[in-house]
């Protein structure tokens, strides 16, 4: 079990939560509802999923090799370890659990009998990097990124070679059919899909030790594949990482001060501010409208006036 810390150790929230850069931004979130700290203690979370159903939230501590369930009224408990050191999740339209593992460099799915299915671990004979990021089409095609930062160090998995680029994959889970789709991107990192799936934005977060640009790409979804590619916006402070969609196809993105909303167009129209690097995010709660937050050492939420594209 995790310790939640008591007020006096944990981060200083802002007194102001949000700053707003264009009007819209205020019809966007709440006065009244904080951000509020749920959990802290941990080492560097990541990969929220909320599982509707469950009522409860599931997200890795990856250093400490762990998958961790947040229940309302219940707090932390421990949903699996060893977790291969687990990154992001999602949930496919069956409702069951993928997971993208650094340790074994693989992506798998969680039946609902508790037993474990390898939906990718190679491409072309060769071992995938340290799977990422993942999200699930409405036709059931499983997008996952694959950059190298699990093996790159010890912290967030095992030091290994590289043996294929940093890729954004596709995969058929029917008949196992995987497809490299953006091979162009020095590290894709998190990927989301617009609500009517016309648009896929992935986050480009450059390799580890260099001094690649950061930013966040746009690619048309056609029949065959994706088209394009542009950059459609570049965070600052920090960069990028974990992005997801509201359904009126603003994109929420992780940030160094907190999260950044942006406008299909690409505009920056607000910031929901945190007091620590924030890794990744997703839409969960009752209506949707709950934004939970990972970031570095704590597990945040606040309420918003807009819902999220996720399964239930």
């Amino acid at each position: 079990m995790v310790t939640i810390t008591s007020p006096a150790a944990t981060p200083r929230i802002p007194k102001s939560f949000f700053e707003a850069y264009e009007p819209v931004f205020n019809t966007y979130v709440l006065g009244n509802a904080p951000v509020k700290q749920l959990a802290t203690g941990f080492d560097w979370v990541e990969g929220p999923v909320w599982f509707g159903d469950a009522d409860c939230l599931l997200f890795s501590d990856i250093p400490n090799n762990r998958i961790l369930r947040w229940t309302p009224g219940a707090g932390i408990s421990t949903y699996r370890a060893p977790s291969n050191f687990a990154n992001g999740h999602t949930r496919d339209r069956a409702g069951r659990l993928i997971s993208c593992e650094h340790g074994s460099r693989r992506v798998t799915r969680t039946e609902l009998d508790g037993t474990i299915t390898v939906i990718a671990d190679r491409f072309e004979g060769k071992r995938l990097n340290s799977p990422n990021d993942v999200v699930v089409k409405s036709d059931g095609t499983i997008w996952f990124t694959d950059p190298h930062y699990g093996i790159m160090t010890d912290y967030e998995g095992h030091r290994a070679e590289q043996e294929l680029p940093c890729t954004l994959y596709r995969v058929d889970p029917a008949t196992g059919a995987m497809m490299a789709m953006v091979t162009d991107a020095a590290c894709p990192n998190g990927l989301a899909f617009s609500p009517d799936e016309s648009r896929l934005y992935v986050a480009d977060t450059g390799r580890m030790f260099s001094d690649d640009p950061q930013h966040i790409r746009v690619f048309d979804v056609t029949d065959t594949g994706l088209s394009g590619g542009a950059v459609f916006h570049s965070i600052a402070p920090g960069a990028a990482d974990g992005i997801r969609c509201d359904q009126d196809g603003n994109l929420w993105s992780s940030a160094g001060d907190g999260v950044h909303c942006l406008s299909p167009g690409g505009t920056l129209l607000g910031t929901v501010r945190v007091p620590e690097v924030v890794s990744n995010i997703c839409f969960g709660g009752r209506g949707k409208h709950r934004l939970f937050i990972t970031a570095t050492t704590s597990l945040y939420a606040v309420s918003l006036n807009r819902s999220g594209v996720q399964i239930p």
